[in-house]
């Protein structure tokens, strides 16, 4: 649901008339029409109308920046760092990190930058994933997922559960060759090894 078609649902919610609506956007933004507004201004008025009770139907994670922020929420549990992979969860660091309540209104890539960066630094930090790239950097580890998968198998090999020499076979044997993976292959690699983090407890 776009901005303004969540700010005319909420006016329907609300029993809000045309007369009173308009009253309410000139308190909040100064401006009576939803036209003459800035995207930011419409979410200052679905959160006026928020908390005047209004109640979006939730389905799901949606907005333009809501598939990333998702594939790095899961590849962090998949770390062990973050504890609960639900959307509720995300949302919830979400709207610590922005102030925004929903991905479906973190519609400004500034907005977004500071939930994305604030989870690769934690990913950093907690887990050693190293984001950077160089000339020297091999085709395959340029992908993020197999980033985030070295530093799955580093943490299993700190906890001696794996070999720390056996990353490439168990690339291969969990999808293909290294030097054949793709962005697209990287989350079945992911998901293998973040079961055996949780299993070795290594959240």
């Amino acid at each position: 649901m776009s901005t303004l078609s969540a700010i005319h649902v909420a006016n329907k919610q609300l029993g809000l008339d045309e007369d009173t609506a308009r009253d309410l956007y000139q308190r909040v933004t100064g401006k009576r029409s939803l036209r003459e507004m800035n995207e930011r201004e419409h979410l200052r008025i679905v959160e006026e109308q928020r908390r005047q009770g209004f109640k979006p139907a939730e389905k799901g994670l949606q907005g333009p920046f809501a598939k990333k922020l998702q594939a790095l929420w899961i590849a962090a549990w998949n770390l062990g760092i973050v504890r609960d992979r639900r959307d509720a969860a995300l949302l919830s660091f979400v709207k610590r990190q922005t102030g925004i309540e929903h991905t479906r209104f973190l519609l400004d890539a500034e907005d977004a930058a500071k939930a994305v960066d604030a989870l690769k630094a934690w990913m950093t930090r907690e887990a050693g994933v190293d984001w950077s790239q160089s000339v020297n950097t091999a085709e395959w580890l340029r992908s993020p997922g197999a980033k985030i998968a070295l530093a799955q198998w580093h943490r299993l090999s700190v906890a001696k559960a794996v070999d720390p020499k056996g990353f490439r076979q168990f690339v291969w044997d969990t999808a293909k060759p290294l030097d054949q993976m793709t962005d697209r292959d990287w989350p079945t690699v992911m998901n293998r090894l973040g079961e055996q983090i949780r299993k070795e407890r290594l959240a």
